[in-house]
């Protein structure tokens, strides 16, 4: 599979000619930047380019990667990743589907936080567990246990995450983050084949070859049993279960989010 071709022609499909104050005109037959001007604004013969996207060559430096991620604009994450594509640190095998497990330690750590919502998301960002709080944040949905479903197939969806283009655009960012380098994946597979065919939204932004490592960031949420809902949220990487992230949220101190989680925690305390 030729990853760093189409990732390549994705991304410099998604840049602006105009904002390299080079003209579009009406001859442009091509979305984005033509191939010769991305080999132009990145240094490299066409020829050496035209190679790179037909997958004829595979392991471009790391100069020649950088240079390429310039001419395209990318981010940090998307930077690392067209690296890691380009650098991979070991041989691709064929998986096999294996069960994500979650550790009995990490679970009752969640378990002392009774007022912090927390969940271990897996790679391809299924709920794998979760403290009460954290359950109850998600609760009432048809893919509670799934935030990529729950993102692009839950009728409610657009409702319960009030700004849910950027969502959207995140969620499918961070499960190109989380699959990795492993195309073969069956889970990976399964997943982006289902959401593909279900949803002309995931296709469409799944085609883009965004990557959005889930870090840190601000959300809102509007849960049926108790509002609107402005959360914070950080990730961390388990180390001992590669592939799986312990996310966190919080509401600041004294404000209406932290009243809401509270009335949350009550309304569904065993």
């Amino acid at each position: 599979m030729n990853l760093i071709g189409q990732f390549l022609r994705a991304r410099r499909e998604l840049v602006d000619p105009e904002e390299l104050g080079l003209e579009a005109g009406p001859r442009r037959r091509v979305p984005g930047l033509r191939r010769e001007e991305v080999a132009l604004l990145a240094g490299v013969s066409t020829d050496y380019y035209v190679r790179l996207e037909q997958g004829r060559e595979k392991n471009p430096s790391a100069q020649v990667v950088d240079a390429l991620a310039r001419a395209l604009r990318l981010d940090d994450d998307a930077i690392t990743y067209l690296h890691d594509l380009a650098h991979p640190s070991a041989p691709r095998r064929k998986r096999t589907e294996q069960r994500e497990r979650v550790s009995r330690h990490l679970v009752q750590l969640m378990d002392a936080w009774p007022r912090t919502p927390a969940v271990v998301l897996g790679r391809c960002l299924t709920v794998l567990a979760g403290n009460q709080l954290g359950r109850a944040l998600f609760s009432g949905h048809p893919h509670s246990d799934d935030l990529v479903r729950l993102v692009f197939l839950d009728p409610s969806a657009r409702e319960f995450y009030p700004d849910w283009e950027r969502v959207a655009l995140n969620t499918v960012g961070g499960l190109r983050a989380a699959a990795g380098l492993d195309p073969d994946d069956p889970l990976v597979i399964r997943t982006v084949g289902e959401l593909s065919v279900k949803s002309p939204e995931f296709r469409k932004l799944w085609a883009r070859h965004d990557i959005r490592q889930k870090t840190t960031e601000t959300k809102r949420f509007h849960h049926r049993l108790v509002g609107d809902l402005v959360l914070h949220y950080e990730s961390l990487t388990v180390n001992s279960a590669p592939g799986q992230q312990l996310v966190v949220y919080q509401a600041d101190p004294g404000s209406r989010s932290e009243e809401a989680l509270a009335l949350l925690g009550s309304l569904t305390s065993a």
